[in-house]
C-alpha cells in the first residue's frame, strides 16, 4: 500500500495562545488515539465510548459553555474548528461531539440557574453523553406533525411516544426531548417557527436511567457505523416538573436554536471529512506513477485537487463566519444554513472526486476515501436535510424582499 498517513498544515484564525493549544491538543489526540483506530471500529461497528470520556478530561465537551460550569468558555469560531479536525479523524467522533454539544443546549441556553449548577458541570464533563430526540419516523424535518407527547401530572409530566434517527440513542446517558404538551394537534411545515399548535411544545432534560425508556435495535448504516443510531420508545416516564428547560411552550424554540448550532457543527464535521480526503488522495498521487509520472502531475488529476482545496477553503470560511456572527450576538440562522448546505454538498463532491484520484483503489476498503465518500452522504442528511436548508435560504430572501 502507497503511505497515505499525510496530514496537511490548515492555516487557521485563532484568536489566542489558548486557543491555538486547544488545536495543537486535539491534533495530538487525533494522531495518537482516533487515527490508529478509525478503520477497524467502522468495520465492526464497535461504538468508542471511552473516546467522548477522553475527550472530557480533556475538556473539549463543552468548549461553547460557561467555565462556572466547567466549560471551555471558547468562542464558536474555536469550537468549531475543534470538531472540524476531531471529523477530520473520524467523523463518528467529531459529529458526536456536535450532537452532544447540542443536548446540553437546553439547559445551557434554557436552564435555571439552579439547573444549569446542578445538571451542567456533569453533562459537559465527560462522565455523561447527550441525544439531541427531535424527530420522529413519521416527522423528520416537519417537526410540527410530532405526536410524542409529555402529559401534565401532579409531579411533572409523563412522556410518551416514539423518537427516530437519534444519534447516541442507546449509549446516552441523557437526552434533550422535545414533546406535546397540551392541545395542538399535529401540524406540517416546521420550518415556520413557532405558532398555534407550535407553542404546545415542550423541552425536557431526561436522564437515560427513567423507567419506561428503551432504545430500539441500531440501524445499519451506509457509514458512520461506528456511530450508534436507533430508535428511542417512551412509554410513561415520568419526568419531574423541574426537567422541564424554560416555559411549557418553548420546546422548538429549544429545537430550532439549537439545530442552529448543530448546522454548523455539520458544516465542521463535513470540512474535515473533506480535508481527510484530499489529504488521502494528494499523497497517492504524489507517489502513483503512470506513464513515467507522478499521476498529481497530470492536469487531470492536479485540478481535481486544485478544486477541492479551494472548495475546502470557502466552505471553511463560510462556516467560520457564520459562528461569528453566533459570536457577536447576531443573528445567524440563515448564515448557518448556507454554511451547512454548501459545506455538506461540498463534502460529497471532494469525496467523490478524490475517490476518482485513486480510481479502481479508491474503490476499495485498503484506502479510506470509499469510507468518506459513503459518510459525506450522510452529512447531507442530519440536521435538516439539505432541501430544508434551501427552503429556509429561500424563505429569508423573500423576507428580504418584502421588507424593502
Amino acid at each position: 500500500m502507497i503511505s497515505t498517513g499525510y496530514r496537511a498544515p490548515v492555516e487557521r484564525e485563532l484568536p489566542t495562545d489558548e486557543a491555538r493549544d486547544l488545536l495543537a491538543l486535539t491534533d495530538d489526540l487525533v494522531r495518537k488515539e482516533l487515527l490508529p483506530r478509525v478503520d477497524k471500529a467502522e468495520e465492526t461497528g464497535d461504538f468508542p465510548r471511552d473516546v467522548f470520556s477522553l475527550l472530557g478530561r480533556a475538556g473539549l465537551l463543552g468548549l461553547p459553555y460557561p467555565e462556572q460550569y466547567g466549560g471551555g468558555g471558547q468562542p464558536n469560531t474555536v469550537y468549531l474548528q475543534v470538531v472540524e479536525e476531531l471529523a477530520r479523524g473520524w467523523l463518528a467522533i467529531g459529529l458526536g461531539t456536535s450532537v452532544h454539544v447540542l443536548a446540553c443546549h437546553g439547559v445551557a441556553n434554557f436552564g435555571t440557574d439552579a439547573q444549569r449548577e446542578k445538571w451542567l458541570p456533569d453533562l459537559i464533563g465527560g462522565d455523561q453523553l447527550g441525544a439531541f430526540c427531535l424527530s420522529e419516523a413519521h416527522a423528520g424535518s416537519d417537526v410540527g406533525a410530532m405526536r410524542t407527547t409529555a402529559r401534565p401530572t401532579a409531579g411533572g409530566y409523563q412522556i410518551s411516544g416514539d423518537k427516530a434517527w437519534i444519534t447516541h440513542g442507546p449509549v446516552a446517558d441523557f437526552y434533550l426531548v422535545m414533546a406535546r404538551t397540551e392541545g395542538g394537534s399535529a401540524t406540517s411545515d416546521a420550518t415556520v417557527r413557532p405558532t398555534g399548535a407550535r407553542r404546545h411544545i415542550g423541552a425536557f432534560h431526561v436522564p437515560a436511567g427513567l423507567p419506561g425508556i428503551e432504545a430500539g435495535t441500531p440501524e445499519r448504516k451506509m457509514g458512520l457505523r461506528s456511530s450508534v443510531t436507533s430508535q428511542l420508545h417512551f412509554t410513561s416516564v415520568a419526568v419531574p416538573e423541574e426537567n422541564l428547560l424554560g416555559e411549557r411552550g418553548d420546546g422548538l424554540k429549544v429545537a430550532f436554536s439549537a439545530l442552529d448550532g448543530g448546522r454548523l457543527g455539520m458544516a465542521a464535521c463535513a470540512v474535515g471529512v473533506a480535508q481527510a480526503a484530499l489529504d488521502t488522495a494528494l499523497a497517492y498521487a504524489a507517489e502513483r506513477e503512470a506513464f513515467g509520472r507522478h499521476i498529481v502531475d497530470f492536469q487531470g488529476v492536479g485540478f481535481l485537487l486544485a478544486d477541492a482545496a479551494a472548495n475546502i477553503a470557502a466552505a471553511r470560511q463560510l462556516y467560520l463566519h457564520a459562528a461569528s456572527r453566533k459570536d457577536r450576538g447576531l443573528s445567524y440562522s440563515t448564515e448557518a444554513a448556507m454554511a451547512k448546505l454548501v459545506a455538506t454538498d461540498m463534502a460529497m463532491k471532494v469525496t467523490t472526486d478524490m475517490v476518482q484520484v485513486l480510481g479502481g483503489a479508491g474503490y476499495v476498503q485498503d484506502y479510506p476515501v470509499e469510507r468518506y465518500m459513503r459518510e459525506a452522504k450522510v452529512l447531507q442528511i442530519v440536521e435538516g436535510a439539505n432541501q430544508i436548508q434551501r427552503l429556509v435560504i429561500s424563505r429569508a430572501l423573500t423576507k428580504q424582499l418584502a421588507a424593502h
